[in-house]
């Protein structure tokens, strides 16, 4: 039999493909639906300390090759999907699933993660260091200095298992620089990549978004190139003992496939899902199946990774 089983931080997962953070994850009916799809689990919407409404509307459009959005991390708040987490655990008790969290500072960040040892949450823990569309807010992770004390304080302290959101890298002198930051640490995986922040969608001589005169993360078939790339090379870097999750273009199973062969043990469908919505998990899980069929490939384990140069 043909199987998408996969494990992240020692935890099995029937499937590989999940959704990404930011999409149909807002609250516990959308979850719902994700939680009972043909997906492996789920990831929360990335919560903060406290509730936010986001930036102004509209701000996600969805376009032919994608979509662009700043949203500005609207969520319920850190309290909402927490205590949703642990009512999960008494009706799905061998059920793993992942908690997605960004500070809006340094000291947010830390009072989050604390709270999330102190708590009973035994799943996986996201840190978003990639938001690229709250104005006045940098992406940490492009600051590797800084990414480095902060997760030098982090593992001071935080002994669940935890993976970091990356933004995506584009000279492979990053992909060094970032990478000997990161094998300092026990980090369970990164997820590359969230979306290429800044962009700028045009139609009728005027921007499709509110926020930032039109500036927004840009999603889907535009992405794939970078988000394998940045798998690629992290895979090729990082110890491992950390994971890669692959997000970023997957439409497909052929595109699912892709970025596992780049390296991924898992893969995070975000503006597919959008437009799609949950159908796309059985639809995308059957295609990659069909492929490693074709393939001979019994489990991912049998390709990832092993893509091939000239």
């Amino acid at each position: 039999m043909t199987s998408t089983k996969t494990k992240i931080a020692n935890f099995e997962f029937d499937n590989c493909i999940m959704n990404a953070a930011g999409v149909l994850c807002y609250d516990k009916d959308e979850l719902a639906k994700i939680l009972n799809s043909a997906a492996g689990t789920f990831v929360t919407k990335t919560a903060t300390l406290e509730p936010r409404e986001g930036n102004p509307e509209p701000r996600y459009h969805d376009t032919r090759l994608g979509s662009i959005n700043s949203m500005g991390l609207p969520n319920l708040g850190f309290d909402y999907y927490l205590d949703y987490l642990l009512e999960l655990k008494k009706t799905h008790p061998k059920r793993t699933f992942f908690f997605s969290l960004v500070g809006m500072s340094q000291n947010d960040t830390h009072t989050l993660l604390r709270k999330v040892q102190e708590s009973n949450f035994d799943g996986i823990t996201e840190l978003n260091l990639s938001c690229p569309n709250v104005p006045g807010k940098p992406q940490i992770a492009y600051d590797l200095e800084t990414t480095e004390k902060l997760l030098t304080d982090i593992f001071s302290y935080f002994k669940k298992p935890l993976g970091i959101k990356l933004p995506p890298y584009f000279d492979l002198v990053h992909f060094d620089q970032a990478a000997a930051v990161f094998n300092k640490f026990p980090l369970s995986f990164v997820n590359c990549v969230n979306s290429i922040g800044n962009g700028i969608i045009i139609e009728d001589e005027k921007v499709v978004i509110k926020p930032k005169n039109g500036f927004g993360g840009i999603g889907g078939e535009y992405v794939k190139p970078t988000a394998l790339a940045n798998v690629h090379a992290f895979y090729q870097r990082l110890k491992p003992s950390i994971q890669i999750i692959g997000t970023g273009g997957i439409l497909s199973g052929r595109d699912a496939f892709e970025h596992i062969l780049c390296g991924a043990s898992m893969v995070q469908i975000g503006t597919t899902l959008h437009k799609e919505g949950v159908s796309a998990f059985s639809r995308i899980t059957s295609e990659l199946k069909e492929i490693m069929e074709k393939k001979g490939y019994k489990s991912i384990e049998e390709f990832k990774g092993k893509l091939k140069y000239l």
